[in-house]
């Protein structure tokens, strides 16, 4: 079984709560609970980590060699300065996702540079939660081959 890994960053544990007008109302456990239910029903094996430390992210990304078919990442904040993961990602070859709830583009300046992007498969931001469950059908799609 295909198994795919998703990785949340600093103060997504607070989703929900944290700055709801930006964010939403929908938590970190109910994005992972939809994600459960679609990767069910898509038929892959689906595992969720949240770190506010960037070398446990560091960490999970190194992890997922050979053992992870895909990653979906929302790195949230270290998306914008973290050589670290970014090299991490370089390292491996499980390709990832990058993902992001609000649009970061149409927010602060120092958000629209990812330094993450270069690296990734593909950017899905400002859809909410449908980021994430996007994110999930391409990869899905993706490691089926039905689409390059």
């Amino acid at each position: 079984m295909n198994k795919i890994l998703v990785i949340n960053g600093p103060n997504l544990n607070l989703l929900g709560t944290r700055e709801p007008e930006i964010y939403g109302s929908t938590t970190l456990d109910d994005i992972n609970k939809m994600l459960k239910v679609q990767a069910d029903k898509l038929g892959v094996k689906i595992d969720f980590i949240q770190s506010n430390i960037e070398g446990e992210i560091v960490t999970a990304i190194q992890n997922a060699r050979a053992v992870y078919d895909f990653i979906l990442l929302n790195a949230a904040a270290f998306t914008h300065y973290s050589v670290a993961i970014r090299d991490a990602i370089s390292a491996i070859d499980v390709p990832v996702i990058e993902i992001h709830l609000s649009n970061v583009h149409a927010r602060e300046e120092f958000r629209h540079h990812s330094v993450i992007a270069p690296v990734v498969l593909g950017q899905i931001s400002g859809f909410g939660v449908d980021s994430y469950i996007a994110a999930l059908d391409i990869a899905v799609r993706k490691i089926r081959g039905d689409i390059k």
